[in-house]
């Protein structure tokens, strides 16, 4: 069953933002990661304990950073599990401020009156295991009191979804009324069904898919050796370097390959074409086009608040989903899953191109599939439109 919606269109002349921070700003720091100095926000934690990973592998005492919307039903019914994307967070709704770099990153979907109104649903949003905003990660103390570093063990997307289970059973919540994430946060929710597929009783799938194609991981590939390059990397052992010494160049080179695959040529034509940017002069060598000045304020922008190790962690756990590996193949494992399930693919999104993300959709019996038209690519699925609203609504119905 399928259908489709166009995304508006939202087109911004203005300039980008300029070169970044001046000669007085403070340095880059070695890692963007959260710590407990800077406060909890509106993070929670929990403590899940040892967990085994696919590897064998065991990190002890993992801690999960979380925060919640809503109240929950007596009986546990109503609640809503919200997975992030890879540079994402627990913190899908609220401003920035203490303990947060950046406002919400999903509030027109979740919140009071929204599609996932939390005057009704009880929505827990947990921050990935491997990543650097209160969840055990590369940049989190190890047992012998130093940071993990290059010791942090490979983690996979069943290892992320194990995690998030053990948060799930401390709560004491039996099932997820629905399971929902966009790009990586899709991949968990997929995995999530197909792993555990009496636990969840709705799915939704965004602009993501049961397995990761070679493009994707050519892509990643890219960005990794960006990182790895970076003589502040130190093979993944830097976090006793001043700042402005770490790998935040290496990251910033990832993170604008990254955003070029989330947005499309025809949005970043509409909105830069060729111009300069201000009065700099791209033919003097030196002056940039806006474009560029984009790219190299999100770069910026991540290495503030994003640690490098993590960024590999989750890219590698990314390259090696796959819901079918083990298990027959993706046709069988995503035929066990029980959920009513939405899957959701952009017309024009490069990352995740329709006829990967509808693969998915073809094996989920019942599996409902959406195509939204947007020029603007991957990214679309976190801006606000109509479509995507009434389908969760039309999901959270039935």
């Amino acid at each position: 069953m399928t259908a489709s919606s166009t995304i508006p269109v939202v087109v911004e002349h203005r300039a980008p933002a300029g070169p970044g921070p001046g000669p007085d700003a403070a340095p880059m720091p070695v890692s963007g990661a959260w710590r407990p100095e800077d406060g909890p926000g509106g993070r929670h934690f929990a403590s899940l304990g040892a967990l085994r990973l696919e590897s064998g592998a065991v990190i002890e005492d993992v801690q999960m950073a979380y925060e919640t919307w809503g109240t929950l039903d007596t009986d546990g019914g109503n609640a809503v599990l919200v997975l992030h994307a890879l540079t994402g967070d627990s913190h899908v709704r609220g401003p920035a401020g203490e303990g947060h770099a950046s406002a919400g990153w999903w509030e027109q979907m979740v919140g009071p009156g929204c599609p996932i109104d939390t005057d009704r649903w009880f929505v827990i949003a947990p921050n990935v295991l491997g990543g650097c905003q209160g969840t055990t990660g590369p940049s989190s103390t190890a047992p012998d009191g130093l940071p993990w570093g290059s010791r942090f063990p490979r983690v996979t997307v069943r290892d992320q979804v194990a995690a998030e289970r053990a948060l799930r059973e401390q709560l004491g919540i039996e099932r997820w009324a629905l399971v929902i994430g966009g790009s990586m946060g899709g991949m968990r929710a997929v995995e999530w069904a197909a792993t555990h597929p009496a636990e969840v009783q709705r799915l939704a799938v965004i602009a993501s898919a049961a397995r990761a194609s070679a493009d994707q991981i050519a892509w990643n590939s890219a960005q990794t050796a960006a990182i790895e390059s970076d003589p502040g990397f130190h093979d993944g052992d830097y976090y006793h370097l001043p700042p402005g010494q770490g790998p935040h160049r290496g990251l910033g080179i990832a993170r604008r390959i990254a955003h070029t695959t989330y947005r499309t040529a025809e949005e970043l034509e509409t909105r830069f074409a060729n111009r300069p940017q201000g009065h700099e002069n791209p033919l003097d060598g030196h002056g940039r086009h806006q474009v560029t000045s984009y790219l190299d304020h999100h770069a910026t922008k991540l290495a503030r608040r994003f640690d490098a190790n993590s960024y590999l962690t989750l890219v590698r756990s990314m390259n090696t989903h796959d819901v079918g590996r083990d298990r027959g193949g993706l046709e069988a494992a995503l035929a066990g899953v029980r959920a009513r399930t939405l899957v959701v693919a952009i017309t024009s999104d490069r990352l995740f191109p329709e006829p990967l993300v509808a693969e998915t959709a073809q094996h989920i019996p019942g599996a409902v599939l959406q195509r939204a038209t947007s020029p603007i690519g991957h990214d679309a699925f976190l801006l606000a439109h109509p479509g995507l609203d009434r389908w969760i609504g039309d999901l959270l119905a039935r």
